[in-house]
């Protein structure tokens, strides 16, 4: 499994009879074996088929052609800083959280893990490392067994459920703080740092800001944080949804992606000067981000039900534009002190894989300073948006738009972009196979 497996890890791991040893698929979801702890401290090769990272929401696979005719394996190989004790398992068990690498030992072009990594290994080069955070949106419902009922919220302390009349509210009356209570104690155990936390303009939605940091880390962090929301929630009887927009006439769920770029060893953000002025880079890495967002557009938004938050522009934006402080930007900048200059990236939902929109943000960024290429002038107040900075606004159009894009073959290669568009055809094809209750309601007696 790992050969490298410190004494200290060792001795956290003592007791624990299972390890689920876990990667990321290309929609961001677990996909692993367990193995015995035995088996992990001693080093032993786990091996996972190619195909698992391609595997589509609904359960099957692209073509063999897309992931190797041969459907060989990969080995997970875990990453020493990412095992972590459950606290939420009622018995001693671990995870890990695994790079995906060849036999061989390079990295597989289909871990968006491993994507994550070369981006990060290009701002190395030139001396630099980007700072992230992520912002998680998302919804608590009682639960849903009937998929063709609309979610609820869980009935609060006064018997009733929320109406939607709760934003930024601070009340215990919708009965979830011992739910949040145990989110928090189980944040605090694996490690991860929490900035602050709110009610969302939903009903029954949350917000939850990850503290900044390495980007590597975050990913792992957003990645581990959506997996234990759901474990969590089954322990308290309530459903944690991360869909892009679970409820008609309700505001959808983001993943904001706030970014800066410091130097390795000082740590001085290169988006400000030394009199505290925007910098080159800063304009550079804005130009880079609008010059991808519609190529990257299927990346950040990547299923049909994401383009259903985004078709409501407020706080959804569903632009290249930039500005300052403006919620209706797709790229805002933060009231903050120089120091802190920082771009926010508004465009993916809560549904993205955290690993590949932090890498595509990331790597537009870079692009742009590399090519140094200059931005649009920002928008302010309320804007018309140029029809040069319109995105995609359907899984269709986006996919369309990033098979025609040679920057994302480019910067995340011919291999991953071709069996993330087959995979994503898929999941389209299979929603298209189905009739919605609208269409019989409506279009039956006119149409």
């Amino acid at each position: 499994m790992t050969t490298d497996v410190p004494g200290s890890l060792a001795e956290r791991l003592a007791g624990i009879d299972e390890i689920e040893c876990v990667t990321p698929d290309l929609n961001g979801v677990m996909r692993g074996k367990v193995m015995t702890g035995e088996g992990f401290l001693s080093g032993r090769r786990l091996q996972l088929a190619r195909g698992v990272l391609l595997q589509c929401i609904m359960g099957g696979y692209p073509a063999a052609k897309y992931y190797g005719s041969d459907d060989g394996d990969l080995a997970l190989v875990a990453e020493p800083s990412q095992v972590h004790r459950l606290p939420w398992s009622a018995n001693p068990r671990a995870l890990a959280i695994c790079d995906a690498q060849e036999l061989d030992g390079r990295p597989s072009g289909l871990s968006t893990r491993g994507l994550l990594r070369r981006v990060l290994e290009r701002y190395a080069a030139h001396g630099w490392a980007p700072v992230v955070a992520t912002e998680l949106e998302f919804f608590v419902f009682a639960p849903n067994p009937d998929p063709h009922q609309s979610f609820q919220p869980p009935l609060g302390l006064d018997g009733r459920r929320e109406d939607g009349c709760s934003a930024f509210s601070v009340t215990s009356n919708n009965g979830l703080r011992p739910f949040f209570e145990e989110v928090y104690a189980c944040m605090e155990l694996l490690g991860m740092p929490r900035d602050t936390f709110m009610h969302e303009m939903g009903v029954s939605q949350f917000e939850i800001n990850l503290l900044h940091g390495d980007a590597m880390l975050l990913a792992d962090q957003t990645f581990l944080f959506k997996h234990m929301l759901k474990e969590v929630a089954l322990k308290h009887g309530v459903t944690v949804v991360c869909m892009a927009k679970p409820l008609a006439h309700t505001p959808g769920s983001s993943m904001h992606i706030h970014q800066s770029v410091v130097t390795i060893g000082e740590g001085r953000n290169i988006f400000s000067d030394g009199a505290g002025e925007a910098t080159d880079a800063f304009y550079h890495f804005i130009g880079g981000q609008q010059a991808a967002m519609a190529d990257f557009t299927g990346l950040f938004a990547p299923n049909v039900n994401s383009y259903q938050r985004l078709c409501h522009p407020y706080a959804s934006p569903n632009n290249a534009c930039w500005s300052h402080d403006n919620r209706a930007a797709g790229l805002r900048i933060p009231a903050s002190a120089p120091v802190a200059r920082r771009v926010e990236n508004r465009l993916p939902g809560a549904d993205a894989n955290p690993y590949l929109a932090i890498a595509a943000s990331l790597a537009a960024g870079l692009h742009g300073m590399e090519q140094r290429i200059a931005p649009s002038a920002p928008m302010q107040g309320e804007f018309d948006i140029p029809e040069s900075l319109v995105l995609p606004c359907t899984l269709h159009a986006a996919l369309e738009r990033l098979k025609r894009s040679d920057l994302a073959r480019e910067l995340f290669g011919e291999e991953f972009i071709e069996g993330y568009i087959a995979t994503k055809t898929m999941e389209l094809t299979s929603f298209f196979d189905q009739i919605t209750p609208w269409e019989r309601r409506v279009l039956a007696a006119q149409a």
